[in-house]
């Protein structure tokens, strides 16, 4: 498996080695042994997947304290623009934010560390999008930054974009710091 690095501290791209041929392909999507090699410590114990139109941006969002996830994402059918912004306060990149193209095509996969806001915008029709995290979902926990923060200032493809009415009410990162909300990740 090729690792991409994204300059900030243990979010990575990951690229599967593919095997194909005139069948079709084959490839690990995950291997607890890889991940230990590569020194990567998660205990998944869900898998979820999304399916979307175009035009559909979920997030950005997170799990706070105990209930905190770490994700490994994909996609299996279609594309998206994915993103992830690190909310960890010690961190030297704190604020900072990274964004790729994941695809049924390019097979890559990103691996977000616990501590972490992600979304994404799924660039075509009846997008699939299947992530394994390391805790299991808690409403109380739950939390999120608005996707067009002006000091996140992320280049989200241009288009028409689809919100949930709870994505569009999100709070701006700014208002997130000032709240003390790192304060428990």
């Amino acid at each position: 498996m090729e690792i991409e690095l994204t300059g900030i501290d243990q979010l990575i791209v990951l690229k599967p080695k593919v095997f194909g041929d005139s069948r079709g392909y084959f490839f690990e999507s995950y291997s607890a042994l890889q991940f230990e090699s590569m020194g990567l410590s998660a205990k998944f114990v869900q898998d979820n997947e999304s399916m979307s139109s175009k035009g559909v941006l979920r997030g950005l969002h997170f799990q706070r304290g105990v209930h905190a996830q770490a994700k490994l994402v994909r996609v299996v059918r279609g594309s998206v623009y994915d993103v992830a912004v690190d909310l960890r306060p010690d961190s030297p990149t704190f604020g900072n934010h990274f964004g790729a193209v994941l695809s049924s095509e390019n097979k890559k996969m990103m691996f977000i560390p616990e501590g972490f806001a992600h979304g994404f915008l799924t660039l075509e029709d009846h997008t699939v999008f299947q992530y394994k995290v390391t805790n299991y979902y808690n409403k109380e926990s739950e939390g999120g930054i608005i996707y067009n923060d002006v000091d996140l200032n992320i280049n989200w493809p241009e288009g028409n974009y689809l919100l949930s009415e709870k994505d569009l009410t999100l709070p701006t990162f700014n208002t997130f710091k000032l709240k003390k909300d790192l304060s428990i990740f």
